[in-house]
């Protein structure tokens, strides 16, 4: 006697929207970043000494410092104090945007206790210029600036 099994795939049979009508999606898929850190309080100092400006501290979140964003449509994160994640120099290295001050930003970064992995250089096709830091708890942190 057969037993009847369903079948392994469904096709949907309703109609899908067509590509014009479907939202259009931003070529920047990223979103939000974290970098991991040992000591908050300590890691606010120094971001805030290289980069100029306060993080951002909400009590709703704890172990997170914000990174502030130009306009809602920028892409920001945090850094962050948790025993879930461990700075690193190997992995994903995030690019922190220096508004153009690449050279002052990496000049307070090393007097704040940054080593200096990469030294500046330009990009190809006018896409600005890096460079690379170990902050002072470990991790690898990319340096970027539009020109």
């Amino acid at each position: 006697m057969a037993t009847a099994t369903a079948p392994l795939h469904t096709v949907q049979t309703t109609s899908q929207p067509s590509p014009a009508s479907r939202p259009v999606r931003r070529p920047n898929n990223a979103v939000w970043f974290e970098i991991p850190v040992r000591n908050l309080d300590r890691a606010m100092w120094f971001y805030e000494a290289a980069f100029g400006f306060p993080l951002k501290v909400d009590a709703r979140f704890p172990g997170l410092a914000i990174f502030p964003r130009a306009n809602n449509d920028s892409v920001t994160g945090a850094i962050i104090e948790s025993d879930l994640v461990s700075p690193s120099t190997h992995g994903t290295i995030v690019y922190l945007n220096c508004d153009g001050d690449l050279d002052g930003v990496l000049k307070r970064a090393l007097a704040n206790g940054a080593k200096l992995i990469t030294e500046v250089a330009q990009l190809p096709g006018g896409m600005g210029f890096i460079a690379e830091i170990c902050d002072p708890d470990g991790n690898r942190v990319g340096l970027h600036a539009a020109f």
